[in-house]
């Protein structure tokens, strides 16, 4: 079946984004002129594709959602009901499957609605579950699946990424440091299970540092402080947290030797630009959210019978701490020659 007028809606998080572009990529090809529209949270919309790519982007912004009373909610929601039915829709696609893509899939307006596998939150009872051969795979394959039932072929794993020159002049500007050969570390994460100690990492720059590589810490505002204590126990280490935009972030990945974090947005940006990158696993599943479509990384897991929980806070928390800076500095030296 062709298909006019189709809504993608992922509005979260910038990994999740990053590994729905494959999908899109095929996606593309499939219905080259269909009109394609991107609905997303503002924050993590700089990796979705410019046209012809994607051709609209629509925003949701949670942040001042959330923030609004209840009769701004509800006009708010009138509001974004009444633009999406104007765009008569004939295709939704929900890559999101949970209870806040359910009510703006339903609110559409558009009767065929769609989503991958893992449909939760109720989700399942607005769009129908597309579960494929890869259902029990790696999330890439699992949105892939849903590409597969619309007839899309998928003979490869393709980042459609934007072209970051005008950002990498802009972080050449700000650091000096990228002059030289440079290793990109992000200590941040969204959980706090996720993160590596900020002493690991500190003693990883030192490591890099005496082996003749420039060190530059990356990441978000929240992770400033963070950062900061990082440079505080590795002088000369470069800190950059919280000084670069999104894209710009993107831009001083594009260039480096190597990326090193745990499970991170920032991760999959370098998986995607095929850099090589250290990826520090302990209580997600690199098999199922890791780096992927990429020779060029490399994954360490912790040594620990409890990995892969899942587990957000822990009351026993040891799985990060047991991959030492010494067992990522091997793998550094057998990534990079």
């Amino acid at each position: 079946m062709e298909y006019k007028n189709i809504l993608l809606i992922k509005m979260s998080s910038l990994g999740d984004v990053l590994h729905t572009l494959p999908f899109v990529a095929v996606l593309r090809e499939r219905f080259p002129k269909a009109r394609l529209t991107w609905l997303v949270h503002p924050q993590f919309s700089a990796f979705v594709p410019d046209p012809p790519m994607v051709d609209e982007v629509i925003f949701f912004d949670k942040v001042r959602f959330r923030k609004m009373g209840l009769a701004e909610k509800w006009s708010y929601f009138t509001e974004m009901r009444t633009l999406l039915h104007q765009k008569k829709f004939d295709l939704v696609i929900d890559m999101q499957g949970l209870f806040k893509s359910a009510v703006l899939a339903a609110i559409s307006g558009c009767d065929n609605r769609i989503g991958y596998c893992e449909m939760r939150e109720g989700s399942g009872l607005v769009s129908r579950a597309i579960k494929g051969a890869h259902a029990k795979d790696h999330v890439i394959e699992r949105y892939l699946d849903v590409a597969r039932y619309l007839g899309c072929t998928v003979d490869g794993i393709r980042f459609p990424m934007p072209d970051l020159q005008k950002e990498w002049m802009a972080v050449r500007e700000k650091c000096v440091a990228v002059s030289r050969p440079y290793v990109v570390l992000v200590p941040g994460a969204r959980w706090d299970t996720k993160k590596w100690p900020a002493d690991c990492f500190a003693a990883l720059a030192d490591l890099l540092r005496k082996d003749g590589k420039e060190v530059i810490l990356a990441g978000g505002p929240e992770d400033i402080a963070l950062g900061a204590e990082i440079a505080r126990m590795s002088p000369g280490t470069v800190d950059m947290t919280g000084k670069t935009t999104l894209r710009e972030l993107g831009a001083l990945i594009q260039h480096c030797t190597a990326y090193i974090s745990g499970d991170t947005g920032p991760l999959f940006i370098a998986a995607a630009m095929k850099r090589p990158l250290i990826a520090m696993y302990g209580p997600t599943r690199p098999d199922r959210t890791g780096p992927y479509g990429s020779s060029e990384a490399a994954v360490l897991t912790a040594p620990v019978p409890c990995v892969g929980c899942l587990k957000k806070h822990c009351d026993d928390w040891v799985c990060m701490k047991a991959i030492t800076p010494e067992m990522v500095f091997s793998e550094f030296k057998q990534k990079v020659k």
